[in-house]
């Protein structure tokens, strides 16, 4: 496999193409013949035999129905690859399964539908790993085939950092924006819980489960964002030039890093100091070990009610990784279920209470145990997720340089529940002052 192409600016290539730049026709052309090109090595998007007459003929349709540049939607004609737990209308979906085919059928999910009113063309299902859990797709890392890109929402990051399309949806219940974000190199963007509608998203463990965005830069995922997020306020960042506190979350939490990474999250805190940014550690995790228990409890109780009816039917044809969750979800006690729920809200609560009295804006760690690890058994650790996915709390991974490998490395930025506009405000921030840095 050649090395990825550079992922493409989202902001840019709407704008371009708003302007007609170049036409829709064309451009639907030039993305099927990228697809066709590179994804026999890549296996980011799922096989679809009639992909390029089908965009063709979407393509020509939008083009017809908004003539004028100036009457154009912000991302007309914005390729966009969708995960494939995401029902869209002339899709099939599969999830990653051996599953009959319509057996996961159903309307399509209102994010893809707010993504087709804004002019987007769906380029294709993306790879997940099966039904968003642990048995990994045939996805590649673009930067180095051998090694994973991450998962679960594997193909979404993997399209964008090959230049295959410059918007993906994800999703994520513990860390399967964030760590393929940070192991491919690209922008994720985690919002806060509920901020993005999920109907019609194959769900996993729906108090967790959450809709994410791959994309190149920071501008790219405001842009997604406003158009897929509830109540979306595009001043809502206020002044991100102005004071902000960077919480570091010291104690068993940050120890789960590898040594890679700490040693460049290290680094990177360094280079954010000497601009004259204000980091502050905080002991705010001390029972990461208790947490992620919980998290886990819920993951796996809420996937075997999820699965309940399919996995009766159609057990064996669930893949063993996948069918050992679901098993461990079934002989898990209600009242147990029901007392990790409570020991959520008291975590969320505790996060909050901490940040308002020590003044965090922000809070740093990073987006992944380390680089991505060689190898396609396994999707990597999602546990530098563990506590924020718990909360409910939004997050966007920032590409940070490289391994001694060459390899992607991400920092993960962690915002206020519903504070997501002001998350990836100073996110832009962050991203712009660690570029410098890398000059």
């Amino acid at each position: 496999m050649q090395p990825p192409a550079a992922p493409l600016p989202l902001a840019r290539e709407a704008a371009a193409l708003r302007a007609g730049r170049p036409p829709l026709p064309e451009h639907a052309d030039r993305l099927c013949a990228r697809i066709e090109r590179v994804d026999p090595l890549l296996h980011a998007f799922v096989p679809e035999p009639g992909r390029h007459h089908r965009l063709s003929g979407e393509a020509r349709a939008l083009a017809a129905r908004y003539p004028r540049p100036e009457d154009r939607p912000a991302l007309y004609g914005v390729a966009v690859g969708v995960k494939d737990i995401v029902r869209v209308d002339g899709l099939a979906t599969h999830a990653g399964s051996a599953l009959p085919p319509g057996v996961l059928g159903g309307p399509q999910a209102e994010l893809v539908s707010r993504l087709r009113a804004a002019g987007a063309l769906v380029a294709g299902k993306t790879v997940t790993a099966e039904f968003a859990m642990n048995a990994p797709g045939p996805t590649r890392n673009p930067h180095r085939p051998a090694h994973t890109p991450g998962g679960s929402s594997s193909g979404s990051a993997a399209a964008v950092a090959a230049g295959l399309v410059p918007l993906a949806v994800g999703t994520q219940t513990v860390g399967s924006v964030i760590r393929p974000a940070a192991y491919c190199g690209v922008v994720g963007f985690r919002p806060t819980y509920g901020r993005i509608p999920f109907d019609g998203v194959i769900p996993n463990a729906p108090s967790l489960d959450t809709a994410g965005l791959f994309t190149a830069d920071v501008a790219g995922a405001a842009l997604a964002a406003a158009v897929l997020c509830d109540d979306w306020r595009p001043d809502g960042g206020g002044d991100d030039d102005g004071p902000c506190v960077l919480g570091v979350p010291a104690g068993p939490y940050l120890d789960r890093a590898g040594p890679v990474a700490a040693e460049a999250f290290a680094a990177q805190l360094e280079t954010l100091a000497a601009a004259g940014l204000t980091l502050r550690r905080v002991d705010l995790v001390p029972d990461f070990d208790e947490v992620a228990r919980h998290l886990r409890t819920v993951t796996r109780y809420e996937a075997a009610q999820a699965h309940a009816d399919w996995f009766a039917r159609f057990g064996g044809l669930y893949r063993h990784e996948t069918a050992a969750a679901i098993r461990h979800g079934q002989e898990i006690d209600p009242d147990d279920y029901l007392a990790a729920l409570r020991a959520r809200a008291h975590f969320a609560a505790r996060v909050a209470g901490v940040a308002a009295r020590e003044g965090v804006g922000l809070w740093l760690a990073p987006a992944a145990t380390g680089p991505a690890p060689l190898g396609l058994e396994s999707t990597g650790d999602a546990v530098m997720s563990v506590p924020w996915s718990y909360a409910g709390l939004p997050a966007v991974s920032l590409p940070a340089g490289t391994g001694a490998d060459g390899l992607p490395l991400g920092l993960q930025c962690v915002g206020a529940a519903g504070a997501d506009e002001r998350l990836l405000a100073l996110a832009a921030r962050l991203e712009r002052l660690l570029a410098a840095a890398a000059r």
